[in-house]
């Protein structure tokens, strides 16, 4: 989409809402303010904070729950290694059932009724759900004509569904500003972004925790020119992390799971060379990386390790370590796949004195 139809979305909507409603405000956000965009007041919610329907379009109702992996200690979100990778912009949701929505018209009656267009009065809300009058939809690149609903459904089975764009100054997140409409229960509506099992893997990419990468060292204080510093990780470190993900009211459910597979190593100055060359430590299938440094082993070069050429001087070496994370999916109906992989990278301090001798 390009910024000159958002302008006619904006000018067009913004007519009709003047023509079609009295009483209340319908506010459409056009480009031009889609990053300042206020968010709905927090006494807009249609039930249970954590268990019930929002005023906002920006928040998911996707339950996204660890299944297995490492818990507690330091952990953080992977980047996706596929830099023109993006989660989906939007999609469908199911937000309120026919007896929330007369509720929340008729005692709320503000928020947001597709991810750009929000309704501010009682009013517009029961036209539409409750009295019939059509709407001004912004459906598939054009504007067209909500048929109104008999008195919100009520008595049928079944959910009004609503757009969901967790970043709103995403332009593709406009593909999903139908106004909220009707789709009976146990059913997928059949529109563009509809949700599927991929939609929520890839909602649970950006939700996986994966533990910080603290490397062992040998030796721990300070590290020696000339002399290599052995890295590790002891075994069971690092394990597969398993999210979860469904969303309510529907049958859809998708399990992203991530497996460690390569250890990076950067010195972090050009005055070093790492063990191997690339700098790549395989992950075992014990889960460990590179081998405990023993007396033994002096003088060796280690499977995983850095030497460094010169001292540090007052300031120490920024040694980052990062791991990549491949990156599956499976979910209802046997659907599975890859997303890309991810990394996950932290930093540490690394001292490094000369060589002592002594002169006899």
């Amino acid at each position: 989409m390009t910024p000159p139809r958002w302008t006619v979305r904006w000018g067009a909507a913004a007519g009709a809402a003047a023509v079609l409603w009295v009483g209340g405000t319908a506010h459409a956000n056009g480009p031009q303010d889609n990053a300042n965009r206020p968010s709905p007041p927090s006494d807009t919610s249609a039930g249970t904070q954590g268990n019930e329907v929002f005023a906002s379009a920006r928040q998911s109702q996707i339950k996204v729950t660890q299944v297995s992996g490492p818990t507690g200690g330091n952990s953080g979100n992977i980047s996706s290694t596929d830099v023109t990778w993006e989660p989906p912009p939007c999609w469908y949701e199911p937000a309120f059932t026919p007896e929330q929505l007369k509720e929340f018209s008729e005692t709320k009656g503000q928020g947001d009724v597709s991810p750009h267009v929000s309704w501010y009065g009682e009013k517009l809300w029961t036209d539409h759900y409750r009295d019939g009058k059509d709407a001004t939809d912004w459906d598939d690149d054009s504007l067209s004509t909500a048929k109104g609903y008999d008195n919100y459904n009520l008595g049928k089975d079944g959910y009004f569904w609503r757009g969901v764009a967790p970043d709103i100054t995403n332009e593709d997140s406009w593909d999903c500003d139908r106004v909220m409409f009707w789709q009976d229960a146990g059913e997928i509506p059949e529109v563009p972004n509809a949700p599927t099992a991929k939609t929520l893997a890839e909602y649970a990419y950006n939700k996986v925790k994966v533990p910080d990468t603290e490397i062992e060292l040998k030796p721990e204080a300070k590290s020696t020119v000339n002399l290599p510093t052995w890295a590790w990780l002891d075994k069971g470190t690092f394990k597969d992390v398993k999210v979860r993900a469904e969303l309510p009211n529907t049958n859809l459910w998708a399990e992203t799971t991530a497996k460690p597979v390569a250890l990076h190593l950067e010195p972090g100055t050009e005055d070093a060379e790492t063990f191997p060359a690339s700098g790549d430590c395989e992950i075992n299938d014990d889960g460990s990386i590179g081998t405990p440094y023993k007396k033994a082993d002096a003088g060796k070069t280690p499977p995983c390790g850095i030497r460094y050429l010169r001292a540090t001087n007052g300031e120490p070496y920024k040694l980052s370590a990062s791991v990549t994370w491949q990156i599956t999916w499976e979910g209802n109906g046997g659907e599975g796949g890859d997303l890309p992989d991810g990394t996950f990278q932290t930093t540490q301090d690394i001292n490094v004195q000369e060589v002592q001798s002594i002169n006899r």
